[in-house]
């Protein structure tokens, strides 16, 4: 995930709403330090960093024998309950630090009670009003959204430990959810001040859309972005994680992967077209995991530890996601570990430029009324 030719809106903080292993590559979110100077070659002694792979899947062979390691794709529907389409939380087993909750209104509305999670709204497509409670009071929010989430980045609301919410509107929304014991404020986060960030260069360009992370929203453990990948080109690369903590160099961090695929723009496709990209994650020492899926618009993919990348948009369709990441580190704070057999892949991205289709630009929408209290 290089920061290398990254691009970022003007630096307004968001609004506040009412009721307020080692010999890798390290990269951190938070403390924008380039992934550059974190890259490093070979390993110094020079052997094969492939070998060094391997040996960390011969070492988790021998811990867990023949546990079970591909239960943690969803598809689209999968997950339903409570009128929801989908619903990640720690009911599942092995999961504990985030949620994510998808649903598909039609003029109607969705609830959510009083709970010790802190959680962003996201419209995915369509637009919503959030009526929300914060310490008994009363409040209102308008979420202008976006026509999909191929157009750019769309406004998003903040909303702290305790707050109950009702979502009302047509179209897709999402609900990232951590967790959480210390209160920070309510806030509106406007789409014109999103932070949007082109990594990599050429095959490996994507855009991210940084509301959601360290140092652009005040929040107690919920960390949450967008990347959008062209057609052809690959992102989550090289293949990283996050499962160890290790003060100044990786974080513990869960992360889910929400997908939606769609023809690429400007190409006109046959009504038979089903837009699907690829999503890759396996094993490293902090356990077993192997997932390679093939990802539709609605589907999930949780990564509680292990290697995760690339994601891969297949050719005539782009691919977006939604990150979800919280862990049990006392610091709110994204640091990643690359796979040491792909971290050189980074060094080639010197030269080359950012892929000309990139922004993903917005469609023009209304700005979003200032919220009510009620």
């Amino acid at each position: 995930m290089a920061r290398r030719g990254s691009s970022s809106s003007p630096s307004r903080r968001p609004s506040r709403a009412a009721g307020s292993t080692r010999a890798t590559a390290a990269s951190t979110w938070g403390s924008r330090r380039t992934s550059e100077s974190g890259c490093r070659g070979p390993p110094a002694d020079g052997s094969d960093s492939t070998d060094q792979t391997r040996q960390i899947e011969l070492n988790v062979e021998e811990q867990v024998g023949t546990a079970s390691t591909t239960g943690w794709f969803f598809s689209r529907g999968q997950l339903k309950r409570d009128g929801w389409e989908s619903v990640v939380d720690s009911s599942l087993d092995g999961w504990t630090y985030t949620g994510i909750r998808i649903a598909e209104l039609d003029d109607a509305a969705a609830q959510l009670p009083t709970e010790s999670v802190e959680r962003i709204v996201v419209p995915l497509s369509g637009s919503f009003r959030i009526d929300y409670t914060v310490d008994g009071a009363q409040y209102s929010q308008k979420l202008a959204g976006r026509a999909s989430v191929f157009h750019g980045p769309t406004d998003v609301l903040y909303l702290p430990t305790g707050a109950g919410l009702t979502v009302t509107g047509t179209g897709r929304v999402a609900v990232a959810e951590a967790p959480s014991t210390t209160t920070f404020p309510a806030a509106y986060i406007p789409a014109d001040v999103v932070p949007v960030e082109l990594r990599g260069a050429g095959r490996s360009s994507r855009q991210v859309h940084n509301f959601g992370t360290p140092g652009n929203l005040d929040a107690d453990r919920l960390i949450v972005c967008e990347v959008l990948t062209p057609a052809e080109n690959w992102s989550s690369y090289p293949p990283h994680k996050h499962d160890e903590e290790i003060p100044g160099q990786e974080s513990q961090l869960e992360e889910i992967y929400y997908f939606e695929t769609a023809v690429t723009r400007g190409v006109t496709a046959p009504a038979s077209a089903a837009p699907f990209g690829y999503m890759r994650t396996y094993a490293s020492e902090a356990g077993p995991i192997d997932t390679l899926a093939e990802v539709h618009t609605g589907d999930i993919a949780l990564v509680p530890h292990g290697w995760h990348g690339p994601c891969v948009a297949a050719p005539g369709y782009d691919l977006y996601y939604l990150n979800v990441m919280a862990g049990p580190g006392a610091e709110r704070i994204w640091q990643i570990s690359d796979d040491p057999a792909h971290t050189w892949v980074r060094d080639t991205w010197t030269g080359q430029a950012i892929d000309p289709r990139l922004p993903f630009v917005p469609d023009p929408i209304p700005a979003a009324p200032e919220r009510t209290a009620s």
